[in-house]
């Protein structure tokens, strides 16, 4: 199926989404966030897209992680959606910038108190001597916030990616793919088609 294109690449991405979001068996927002280590080394994991929209593609994490400090150091990353059931993929590249804190509290008010728990408890990244010193540590956590709410800790915030270039893949038959690329220019968006 040919990729329907539109001028704004932001419409674009958000349409794939709610195509994804019915179509994933789970988890249709996540993508390989790709970042440069302090030491100049490149790292990829999987990262969770809360939302996507003329201001870039938020997520959210703890700031002493790998991820946090890489973000920190070198504030220009890459994500790349895949959806296997779709056949298609799309690449975000542009810079990192942090989120307000009123935009990371509201934010995490919204889980689960079980997963605010889980952000104060884990020292994400670092070397963790035993599963049960993690548990000990969410007892620990969830004794300091007994009847009260869970206030996100100050070591976790978000970040978002704001684009200046996107890509949009759709596999084709005989390798033949479809690329489209959207190169940020001011306020326009620069379209090309690409070989596959």
């Amino acid at each position: 199926m040919a990729i329907e294109i539109l001028e704004n690449p932001i419409e674009m991405v958000k349409a794939w989404l709610v195509e994804a979001k019915s179509s994933e068996i789970s988890d249709f927002n996540a993508a390989a966030l790709s970042t440069l280590s302090i030491k100049g080394k490149p790292q990829v994991r999987m990262v969770l897209i809360k939302s996507f929209n003329d201001d870039g593609a938020t997520f959210f994490t703890n700031l002493e992680s790998q991820k946090g400090k890489a973000l920190l150091y070198n504030n220009f990353a890459s994500i790349c959606f895949h959806w296997k059931s779709l056949k298609k993929q799309i690449r975000v590249e542009g810079e990192v910038s942090l989120i307000s804190d009123d935009l990371a509290d509201k934010y995490f008010e919204t889980r689960s108190r079980p997963s605010q728990i889980g952000a104060w408890a884990s020292s994400q990244s670092k070397k963790l001597e035993s599963q049960q010193t993690l548990i000990d540590k969410v007892k620990s956590i969830e004794e300091k916030f007994k009847d009260i709410a869970v206030r996100r800790p100050s070591f976790w915030s978000g970040f978002c990616l704001f684009p200046n270039l996107i890509e949009f893949w759709n596999e084709g038959n005989s390798r033949l793919h479809e690329r489209v690329e959207y190169i940020r220019s001011g306020k326009k968006w620069n379209r090309s088609l690409l070989y596959p």
